[in-house]
This record gives structure tokens, sequence and C-alpha cells, in this order.
């Protein structure tokens, strides 16, 4: 079945410009015509005729007039009604120019919309019978044969409409759900880059910190008095450096495990750090000069948001060692209320300075892990001094899994 223009898409064409016919339009209306011109040397009724000079033209006019279907269905079916109307006045052969309507009709219900087919089609199968009865009244065959002619080829071409439509709906969505599988994937994707690049971060900068401090101790005890070496406490300083290093690599192996993952998912990611952890945090910052008071009262949390204040604290702890100056002093408190978790971890050091260098992305990994798990996060300098992380992390609201 040839493709039909619908109404949606010439109403789409900006200005509504007289569309031009293809090549292959052409092409089909002279193929129509040529194949209706035996069916023109057969006579219909007594007074019918083989055209002559003029029915020639009329018939060619109306075949020609089908070239526009595609484009404009409504008119070319007027169109045709106004040539065809001539041409059989003047009594030339009726069956000449059946295809030629058939065809008009069919590419009048492919276009739709129903409504307008149900309207054009009775009108045009009451105009064929007026028609044939001012040209010969006694033939009511032939009304009946026309007639069914027509309403069969309307309903063909409402059958293909249907059909097209159908197929239209079922490709559209196809390609709306492929869109979406692409878009879902990308998104999972850029979560999965920012949580490692965020654990990246938070291991990275904690255990290069931690490794700086103990080897600025092991430096300084080897240049304050080199005579009288105090032999443990350098061993003291570099086993924390190699502790440390370890602890890293282990970490590391673990992210680098699941960014050769094919398929990452949630339930291979092993175990994520959790509260039961935070003792290794505050022992590694009290190694590194800082004095850590630690309070935890908190029953159980679940791992997502267990995870979050794990990394929240350890990062906290990180700038404290950093910036807060020589031995700061940290509280770290967690407990519950009001059905969430809250988190502080405060220092009285001098916090950030002017030579803290270019602002990192700690803080902003830590708003980020607070809003993975629906919670809040502050940051700021203290009132009396000092520096201060303060976050609220739900415990009965549903998160994303696997958040670490």
């Amino acid at each position: 079945m040839e493709h039909v223009v619908t109404t949606k898409e010439q109403r789409a064409r900006p200005g509504r410009r007289l569309v031009r016919p293809a090549r292959r339009d052409w092409l089909f209306a002279v193929g129509v015509g040529l194949a209706s011109v035996p069916l023109a040397f057969v006579a219909q009724g007594d007074n019918a005729h083989t055209p002559g000079v003029v029915g020639w033209i009329l018939f060619a006019l109306s075949a020609l007039t089908l070239a526009w279907r595609r484009h404009y269905p409504m008119g070319t079916l007027v169109a045709l009604i106004v040539v065809e109307g001539t041409y059989h006045a003047l009594d030339n052969a009726h069956s000449g120019l059946i295809a030629v309507t058939m065809v008009a009709i069919y590419a009048l219900a492919v276009a739709g919309p129903r409504r307008r087919t149900l309207i054009v089609v009775p009108s045009l199968v009451g105009l064929s019978v007026i028609m044939l009865l001012l040209i010969n009244p006694e033939r009511g065959v032939e009304l009946l044969r026309i007639s069914g002619w027509i309403l069969a080829t309307a309903i063909t071409g409402e059958a293909v409409r249907v059909h097209r439509s159908y197929v239209g709906a079922i490709v559209e969505r196809a390609e709306r759900a492929e869109r979406t599988r692409e878009e879902e994937a990308r998104r999972r994707v850029a979560e999965e880059r920012l949580r490692i690049a965020r654990d990246l971060h938070d291991l990275l900068a904690h255990s290069i910190t931690l490794i700086g401090v103990q080897t600025s101790v092991a430096a300084h005890v080897l240049s304050t008095d080199p005579e009288r070496l105090d032999r443990e406490t350098v061993a003291k300083a570099l086993e924390d450096i190699a502790e440390t290093c370890r602890s890293a690599r282990g970490e590391l192996r673990t992210t680098l495990e699941v960014l050769r993952e094919q398929d990452v998912k949630a339930d291979n990611r092993g175990p994520l750090p959790g509260l039961d952890g935070l003792s290794d945090l505050v022992e590694a910052a009290r190694l590194a000069g800082a004095r850590v008071e630690q309070t935890v009262r908190v029953r159980q949390a679940p791992p997502a948001v267990g995870a979050a204040a794990y990394r929240i604290v350890q990062e906290a702890l990180t700038n404290a060692v950093r910036h807060a100056g020589p031995e700061p002093a940290v509280r770290v408190s967690l407990y519950e209320e009001r059905g969430a978790l809250r988190v502080s971890v405060a220092d009285e050091g001098t916090g950030p300075g002017a030579d803290a260098g270019s602002p990192g992305f700690g803080l902003i990994g830590m708003r980020e892990r607070a809003r993975s798990v629906g919670g809040t996060l502050d940051a700021g300098p203290r009132a009396g001094g000092g520096f201060e992380v303060t976050a609220v992390l739900p415990l009965t609201t549903a998160v994303e899994e696997g958040t670490g």
C-alpha cells in the first residue's frame, strides 16, 4: 500500500506552503491513468461512448490529479468530483475512471481522520447515486455495485490507517522505552562515577594526610637530636605509616575491583564501612597527633546511613588534622534524636585559613553523602573558634541502596 501524508504532518509544515508532488507521485498518477485506458473503451449505458478529444483531456486531468493525493487527499477528491462530473455528464465511458476514483477514496481514508471519512464517503455515495440516476434511472444494480465499491475502498483505507497508527504507536513506545533505558543507564553510570570519586577522595585524602603527619613526626625526631635518637618513637612512626599504607591499599583495591566489573551492582561492592569503624578513624587521628574525644550513642543504623556517617566523620577528622593546627582538640559525637542520626565533629583549632589552599571536594562530598540518604549537612567556623561539621541523617527514610 502506498504511504499517504497525514493531515497532522501537513499542519506541521511551516507557513502551510503548497507542497509539490514528488516524481514518484507523478509516475504513480500516470501509471493509474494508463492502466485505466482499456476501461474507457467499455461503454456503459445506452448513450455512453468512447471518449472523444474533450473526454480524453478530462480523463488525463482526472488521472494526473492523483499526484496530489498524498499531500491534499480532500482537495484531490473535490477536484476529481468536478472533473469526473464533467466527464460523465458528456456520456463518456463511465467505467474509465473507476480505478482513479477508488485510489482517491483510499487516499482520503488512509490520511484520516476517521470523522472526515465518515462524513465524506456517505456523501460521495449519495452523489454517485444522484449522478447515476440522472444518467440512467433504470440501472438499480449498477447503483449497488458502485456504492459497494466506494464503501469497500473506504473501509480498506480506514483499516490501513488504523494498522499504521497501531504500528506507529508500538514503534514510538519502543523508542521511548529505549531512550528511557539509555537515560537510566547513563544516570546509573554517573551516580557510580560520583560514588567512586567520593570514595577515592575520602580514602586518599585521609590516608595521605595521616602519612604526612606521621612522616613529619619521624622527621622531627630525627632532626631534633640525632645523637640521642629515640629509636622506639621513630619505629612507632614508621610502623604507623606502614599500617596506614596497608589500610589504604586494601580500600583502594576494593574500589578498583568495582571499577573493573562489567556490570556494577550494589550487592557485589563488598561490605560498606559503618559505625563500627569509627573507633579506627578516631585512633588514626590520635596517632596523627589530634586529641579526640568520642561519644557514640546509637543503637543501630541502616547500612547506607552508617556508611554516610562513617565517610562524613572520616573527612571531618582529616580536615581537622590538616587545618586545625598542631595537636588539635576534636570532639566527635553521634546520637539518635527524633528518628535521625545526628553527627557532629568539632575542633578548637584555627580552622582552614588563608594558607589552606584552594577549596577541594571534601565539603562537597560530605554534603552529597548526606543528601544521598535524605539528610542535610552544615559546616563552618564555630563562634568560639575552630570548625564544626554537623549532619542530620534520617534513620527511617528509604534511601538509595548501596550508598558508600
